[in-house]
């Protein structure tokens, strides 16, 4: 069993990843996407830009001959060369970590570089420390742990721990990592991802949401947990929730759905900061999530005065708004109005499009100009986006502040309907999960919020094709029409759960 610096970093991010990664059927991985493609790529470029800057001896990458390449690695490290790219260091056994192993256990590590310091090691006045590259702005914990991995099998090699590791950040620089500070924990996640690995031992399933769905075995572990129910599938069921209910023997949707909340919400207190009414109000909404799929029928909430069925009428005309983004321009390229019109049976979409980033100060006014001439329509979106984005733009873009703030007051989050007013037997409260289980299905089923962002990106390096943001107006559109179906959906139910209140009141 070798464990490397790869199945560790994974294994800080979800042990069934890592343990997948070694023993599963590479048959059921997802075929990367286009986004991980260029992030990978983009990655990829930036090391490289790195690279060219320093003076550098690159060993050529040669996986799966690992003895080879830390043979050569080592020529180089006892020549003194000043910076090593595409090093491997390989140390056999596992005595450097609290942990039992088999005769044939070994560490390999591969830091981007390795960078002569002066010091003392076996190699003579000189040591070796490890940097990383990342394309990351931050130095995430997991980057850390590798740092110090990195630094355990060196010193395994030059016979002394380096004292410093760097990160080399993305528009940040180097970043010092505390060495002295992670090496415990590093030791720790190490020989518990050894043990798990060399004992073949398959971790627990867990699907959460946003980590899972960029993993390339999320397909593979998605249709386990739907073909068994698994309860991380339902809403509110966190990983801390998950072992506590684990604890408590609830491990299926039935149990869940007949607890008694009373007696789920004491166990939840540490969970909810202390606090009984928290955590009363979280073992109920558990209670109702499974109930809600256990007998696949949505449950109304006891919803706030706020929102009441009153409350969201239907209107002559109304607006349905969605905004496309790119965050690291700052840059909102499109705003996407969906204008159904009652009284002419007559729905029409209004894509007011950013060509060119510059442009984003006239896709604002004529957006305005839009709204502007349906002043009694209510203007419905999903979460709370679109509405920081028009306050935003009226004071980037110098408008009156009563035209913009006039604005808001006709603004109507659907999100915030659909998690106040009533519990789906859904796996998430996101607009495509919604919007799939009331029947409505995107034109293109890849299109997603982060490929609208691709797509804008490959639009300004290539403006004579517009394939691009077809693709993006059609997913805006779609995003507006499933914004409609909710909204038609919630009515509709909250409408007839009114009559059903008044007539046993009655």
């Amino acid at each position: 069993m070798i464990l490397t610096n790869e199945l560790l970093f994974d294994y800080q991010r979800c042990k069934r990843r890592s343990f997948l990664n070694a023993y599963g059927d590479l048959r059921e991985v997802d075929p990367k996407t286009e986004l991980a493609l260029k992030i990978q790529q983009d990655s990829q470029t930036h090391r490289e830009n790195i690279l060219a800057e320093m003076n550098v001896e690159k060993l050529p990458y040669s996986r799966g001959n690992w003895a080879a390449s830390a043979r050569a690695t080592l020529d180089l490290m006892r020549q003194g060369v000043e910076c090593i790219a595409n090093g491997v260091l390989l140390v056999e056994g596992t005595s450097s970590l609290p942990v039992e192993s088999s005769q044939d256990a070994a560490l390999l590590s591969r830091p981007d570089l390795l960078v002569k310091q002066a010091g003392k090691s076996i190699f003579g006045n000189w040591v070796y420390i490890p940097v990383d590259i990342r394309f990351s702005k931050r130095p995430k914990r997991d980057y850390q742990i590798m740092a110090a991995f990195h630094s355990l099998v060196l010193a395994e090699i030059q016979g002394v721990r380096p004292e410093v590791a760097w990160l080399i950040l993305r528009e940040k620089g180097k970043y010092t990592v505390d060495l002295a500070a992670l090496m415990p924990l590093m030791s720790s996640i190490a020989a518990e991802c050894f043990h798990t690995l060399d004992k073949q031992i398959e971790p627990e399933l867990f699907i959460s949401r946003h980590p899972c769905e960029m993993c390339r075995w999320f397909s593979s572990c998605h249709a386990i947990a739907k073909s068994t129910r698994h309860i991380s599938l339902l809403p509110g069921v966190t990983s801390k929730r998950y072992e506590m209910l684990l604890k408590l023997n609830l491990t299926t949707v039935e149990a869940l759905a007949n607890v008694n909340p009373a007696e789920l919400a004491i166990h939840l207190l540490d969970n909810c900061r202390g606090e009984p009414d928290v955590a009363a109000e979280v073992a109920a909404t558990l209670k109702l999530q499974a109930q809600a799929v256990a007998y696949n029928m949505a449950i109304p909430l006891p919803a706030p005065l706020d929102f009441a069925a009153a409350n969201l009428p239907t209107y002559p005309v109304e607006l349905y708004f969605d905004i496309e983004a790119q965050p690291e321009m700052d840059l909102a390229f499109l705003h996407g109005v969906l204008v159904v019109d009652r009284t002419a049976r007559r729905q029409i979409f209004y894509p007011f499009l950013a060509e060119r980033p510059e442009d984003e100060g006239i896709a604002w006014a004529q957006f305005l100009q839009l709204v502007e001439r349906y002043p009694q329509a209510p203007i419905f979106h999903f979460c709370e986006y679109e509405a920081q984005t028009v306050k935003k733009l009226g004071r980037r873009y110098g408008t009156p502040s009563s035209q913009w703030r006039s604005l808001l007051y006709r603004f109507v989050d659907l999100h915030k309907w659909a998690t106040k007013t009533v519990v789906m037997p859904v796996e998430s409260y996101s607009l495509k999960t919604l919007a799939r289980w009331l029947g409505f299905e995107w034109r293109n089923k890849k299109a997603n919020g982060a490929q609208c962002i691709l797509w804008y990106n490959q639009w300004l390096e290539n403006p004579e094709d517009r394939q691009h943001l077809d693709s993006i107006l059609l997913y805006n559109e779609d995003d507006c029409r499933a914004t409609y179906i909710l909204k038609e959906w919630l009515s509709g139910f909250l409408n007839q759960v009114y009559r059903n209140h008044e007539r046993l009141s009655s």
